[in-house]
C-alpha cells in the first residue's frame, strides 16, 4: 500500500473530525495498518474552520502532520479556498456540491458529489453527512474495506443510530463507486 495522506476540512459541527477518527480506527484496528489522526479547530467549535489529518500506511509513521495530501476532502467553500493549493499533484479532491464551488485550477482529480443533499433527501437528518462523505471517499478510493467502518461504528455509536449511519455509509459508497478511478 502506498502511504495515504488525507486532509478532511470543513466547518465545526459537520463531523469531519469524527469521520477522520472513525477512518483511522478502522484502518488501525480492523485492517492491520498503521494510522494516525490529528486535528485543529478554528476560533469557534461550531461553525469555525476545522482540519484533520490522517495518515494510513503499512509501515510505521514518524510524523503526524500531512503537508501535501494525496486525498483532500473539503466540505465548505472556506476550507476549499484555504486547502486546495496544498493537494499533491495528481491527488484526489472530493467536495460537496451544496457547499463548494470549484474555482481554482489544481492538478488533482476533482470529484463533486451531492452528499449533503442526498443525506437530506434519503435520510432527512444532517447528522450523518460525515458518514456519507466517508462512504463516498471509500467508494472512490477503496482505501479500506467498508465493513471496517461499520465495525467501528458498532463500537462507537448507540445501537439506535446504527441503521441511519449504515444507510448514510451505503449512500456514500454508491455515489463513490460511480466515480472510482
Amino acid at each position: 500500500m502506498e502511504r495515504s495522506r488525507l486532509v478532511f476540512s470543513g466547518s465545526g459541527g459537520q463531523g469531519v473530525i469524527t469521520a477522520a477518527i472513525i477512518l483511522a480506527k478502522a484502518a488501525a484496528i480492523f485492517e492491520d495498518k498503521y494510522a494516525i489522526q490529528s486535528q485543529s479547530y478554528g476560533a469557534a467549535a461550531r461553525g469555525g474552520a476545522t482540519r484533520t489529518d490522517i495518515i494510513i500506511d503499512d509501515s510505521e509513521i514518524y510524523f503526524p502532520k500531512v503537508v501535501q495530501p494525496n486525498i483532500l476532502v473539503c466540505l465548505t467553500q472556506e476550507s476549499y479556498n484555504k486547502f486546495a493549493p496544498i493537494i499533491r499533484p495528481g491527488g484526489l479532491l472530493l467536495v460537496d456540491s451544496k457547499y463548494v464551488n470549484i474555482e481554482k485550477k489544481v492538478d488533482a482529480k476533482h470529484i463533486t458529489l451531492p452528499m449533503f443533499d442526498t443525506v437530506m433527501e434519503k435520510i432527512g437528518k444532517p447528522i450523518v453527512f460525515n458518514i456519507c462523505m466517508l462512504g463516498a471517499l471509500i467508494g472512490i478510493s477503496e482505501l479500506i474495506n467498508p465493513a471496517s467502518i461499520l465495525k467501528v461504528l458498532e463500537t462507537t455509536i448507540p445501537e439506535d443510530f446504527m441503521k441511519m449511519n449504515k444507510k448514510a455509509l451505503d449512500l456514500g459508497l454508491e455515489m463513490g463507486k460511480k466515480e472510482r478511478y
